[in-house]
């Protein structure tokens, strides 16, 4: 049984974690491998409405992809791209990256090998991955604007996706510590975390939820 605050600083945390930017045309798209096909979804609806020219897949498989996705997850996305009608010649795909740094850095040497002129990029993820992913492009793409965008849904319509919602607020609290503690680490850009974000995220730290902690100081507030 999940908790009204736990509840609650769990929304808290959904809602910082998305960047609310405003979607305008870039010049490519990089949707960031995972689990979630929806990642793939979102980047050809966004194609569709003219936000941007190109689409670049990026990601390998890791051990809660490599059942679903035996080709790698930019492979799989690929797919499905071409499924719902996008042109072999608007997709790249970059197989190798394994975190989200290196779907930064290979995403972007892909797109210098390829010739392609980059002023602005939509950063397509997992909703509540919005800021970490922007703030590690930020860190290891300068000189470009980052547009960042998910699947836009609610919470709890998330939760209802996946199923688990332990598992989800679990995911919730990591992506919050590695915003904490990867700066330092020089990974991503710091940013400004609001003080009822920080005693929500450590609320629910005490409350057990922190299967995705990294084993730091950090993770024991």
């Amino acid at each position: 049984m999940i908790s009204t605050q736990a509840w609650a600083d769990a929304r808290c945390l959904w809602d910082y974690h998305q960047m609310g930017h405003a979607l305008r045309p870039c010049s490519v798209a990089v949707g960031l491998g995972s689990h979630d096909l929806g990642v793939a979804d979102t980047a050809v609806d966004l194609y569709e409405r003219g936000m941007a020219p190109l689409l670049v897949f990026t990601g390998a498989t890791s051990r809660t992809t490599r059942d679903r996705m035996p080709r790698g997850e930019a492979v799989h996305y690929r797919e499905r791209a071409l499924e719902r009608g996008v042109p072999a010649s608007a997709v790249l795909v970059e197989p190798h990256a394994r975190n989200t740094g290196e779907n930064i850095r290979f995403s972007k040497a892909l797109l210098e090998e390829a010739g392609v002129d980059v002023a602005s990029v939509l950063l397509i993820s997992k909703p509540y991955e919005e800021r970490r992913a922007y703030a590690t492009a930020c860190k290891l793409w300068s000189g470009v604007e980052i547009v960042s965008a998910s699947t836009p849904m609610a919470f709890e319509e998330y939760v209802d996706s996946i199923g688990d919602v332990r598992l989800v607020i679990d995911m919730l609290v990591g992506a919050l510590q590695r915003l904490l503690i990867y700066p330092e680490q020089g990974f991503m850009i710091s940013q400004s975390v609001p003080d009822h974000v920080l005693e929500a995220y450590e609320r629910l730290c005490r409350e057990g939820f922190t299967s995705r902690l990294l084993h730091t100081d950090t993770a024991s507030t």
